[in-house]
């Protein structure tokens, strides 16, 4: 060891890098976004000003609601994307699928789900007694949003209905499974589930498609908005004033005309 003029010990000198090797690199700390960083700083103050003015769940709720209501901001609208139409082909395969696997309940019940357009919670809640054979329409009481409404279907069809309220005469329920109740929509989604699968139909069916299905057909024989909210039930605000002014009776022509081109 080499001692200094001034009798201290010389420090040792580091090692120099190896020619062809680069100087090890820095623990790198974890990457924050000055955006994250913004939004962590003003969180860490809103709970401390909570804390301080000891707010219970509430009082912050308020506190956001108004902060939200001065800076104007507003939830974004969701965008719904438009479910995916059985073509013609695939729809004609699967009812005649349905029929040749001979339970006529399921093909009767199936094709009254398509050709009304009813949701399926309400098709499994059809009374007996709530269904008009001589009008072709159907009563559906307390449906979505609690309302009650007539829904129509093809005059084609009425001999099959009546053949099937003759055929269970004691039934209370239009449809009713072995257990002498309603079907349930998990059981209907089954059933067409079951025949989707035997159709061999790559894309997903479930009961809420044919509803898509039968209203995009009746929108492209031209029917109205306003007509196809007496028959879907759904609300809508742009044709609520005309829909006021329309009746079952002016729609059901043209939704008879419609249906009888369906080719199911």
């Amino acid at each position: 060891m080499k001692i200094s003029q001034k009798g201290q010990k010389a420090k040792p000198k580091a090692r120099v890098a190896a020619a062809g090797h680069s100087k090890p690199t820095p623990k790198r700390t974890e990457f924050v976004p000055a955006n994250d960083k913004a939004k962590s700083a003003i969180v860490a103050k809103l709970v401390r000003l909570s804390r301080r003015a000891r707010l219970d769940y509430d009082e912050f709720l308020y506190v956001c609601q108004q902060a939200r209501r001065k800076l104007g901001l507003r939830r974004p609208k969701r965008q719904r994307a438009l479910p995916k139409l059985l073509s013609q082909t695939e729809l004609k395969k699967f009812f005649k699928v349905i029929e040749a696997c001979g339970d006529l309940e399921h093909e009767i019940m199936l094709k009254l789900l398509f050709y009304t357009a009813v949701r399926v919670s309400e098709l499994v809640q059809i009374a007996v007694a709530d269904v008009d054979i001589e009008r072709s329409k159907i009563f559906i009481r307390r449906g979505k949003g609690a309302k009650d409404r007539y829904i129509l279907f093809p005059r084609s069809f009425r001999l099959v209905l009546k053949t099937h309220l003759a055929a269970h005469a004691h039934n209370r329920f239009l449809f009713e499974s072995r257990r002498f109740g309603p079907y349930t929509t998990r059981r209907v989604q089954q059933i067409v589930q079951r025949y989707r699968e035997e159709a061999e139909i790559a894309d997903k069916v479930h009961p809420h498609l044919f509803r898509h299905q039968m209203l995009t057909f009746l929108t492209s024989r031209g029917l109205s908005d306003a007509q196809l909210q007496l028959i879907s039930g759904h609300d809508s605000k742009k044709s609520l004033e005309v829909y006021q002014h329309l009746s079952l009776a002016r729609v059901e022509t043209g939704y008879q005309a419609a249906v009888a081109d369906v080719g199911v």
